[in-house]
């Protein structure tokens, strides 16, 4: 890896004297995601590989270049998982993508964002520098958590070479239940469950039905099913809904011309947003929709009114920006950071913002 490390960090150096942009590549499964695709492509599939992994610390340390997949092929062969579940999209998703783009599955609202997870990073800054943030250990967050601040950067502040993340045991038991119900009558269901101590790990609903994922101890997940009833779907059933749901691959993401896919970010106990098409997730607080992009003021009025924002997630064109626009004082934070990192501005030009 130190040899492909070298590479890029030539090719980044070689870039910023003649000022032109680079844009970060791993598997490309999230090529769709951000505002627009701007610079010569920086292939990371090269910094792959496990660094360290040490299954009773449960934490591991990888390349970025190292396929998602494979990472959790390893951790399940010594029954631990990546809680947060995060999303293929397409075969050859790799852990630096994951990282940046930031992006968590069905479990986040019960166990945490990806985010969360993040205990180190390695990075390549826009002069070319190697700096290495965070360590292996919850202890060593302290002062700005600049390990973290990468989730979610989608390659606008540097390359990242490796990351160090929490991993947590596979749990025991889980069960999913199936419940006929409209919008709203599920998300008060929902925030009833909330408030007793059941393991309630996901939930899903569209089109008149709610699903409910049970994750922990067996006898808690027993004892749940029995409480809360519903109609219980059979093991290999179940894993292809949530693992769809997770890539978006269920009938509900495929867009009709004209169409584009809307996630709205709201309390869990927001009433229904009323705009279209809509599944729920996140027990309420993740919302996506099917939306023309045209109507991007409405739509993020209505997430504003519900204390909430609207990402135009896929399918999107120029009339409107992907990312809620920020207020000026978070502008001027972010692009004092980008600077900070990024001074030249090669990487990730106009993948989160039009004018940066």
């Amino acid at each position: 890896m130190d040899i492909a490390l070298t590479a890029i960090i030539e090719k980044i150096i070689k870039s910023a004297e003649r000022g032109r942009p680079l844009r970060i590549r791993g598997g490309g499964t999230k090529d769709f995601y951000g505002q627009r695709l701007h610079g010569e492509p920086l292939d990371t599939r090269s910094l792959a590989g496990v660094v360290a992994y040490e299954p009773s610390e449960l934490v591991v340390t990888v390349g970025a270049g190292t396929r998602l997949r494979d990472l959790e092929l390893l951790l399940a062969e010594h029954g631990q998982c990546l809680p947060f579940e995060p999303p293929h999209f397409r075969h050859g998703s790799t852990v630096g993508g994951m990282v940046a783009a930031g992006l968590s599955g069905p479990a986040r609202a019960s166990v945490g964002a990806l985010r969360d997870y993040v205990l180190g990073v390695r990075i390549v800054n826009g002069r070319g520098e190697v700096l290495t943030f965070g360590g292996q250990v919850m202890k060593n967050v302290a002062g700005y958590d600049v390990s973290r601040l990468m989730a979610g950067s989608m390659g606008t502040l540097g390359v990242i070479a490796e990351v160090s993340l929490k991993v947590l045991p596979r749990p025991p038991a889980e069960a999913t239940l199936l419940f006929d119900l409209s919008e709203t009558s599920a998300r008060q269901q929902l925030n009833r469950w909330g408030g007793q101590p059941l393991p309630l790990n996901a939930s899903c609903w569209s089109d008149g039905q709610l699903l409910v994922r049970l994750r922990g101890a067996r006898a808690a997940v027993t004892g749940a099913c029995r409480l809360i009833g519903g109609q219980r779907l059979e093991g290999d059933h179940a894993q292809r809904h949530w693992a769809a749901l997770r890539d978006q691959a269920l009938p509900f993401f495929r867009l009709d011309a004209g169409q584009a896919l809307w996630r709205v970010s709201v309390p869990d106990t927001a009433t229904p947003l009323n705009l279209g098409p809509t599944l729920i997730e996140w027990h309420g607080a993740q919302r996506w929709l099917r939306l023309p992009p045209a109507l991007a003021a409405r739509v993020r009025e209505a997430a504003a009114r519900a204390g909430g924002h609207a990402t135009l997630f896929k399918g999107g064109d120029d009339s409107a920006p992907v990312f809620t626009p920020l207020s000026e004082p978070l502008a001027g934070i972010h692009r004092r950071l980008k600077a900070e990192f990024d001074p030249a501005g090669i990487l990730g030009q106009r993948r989160m913002y039009a004018d940066w």
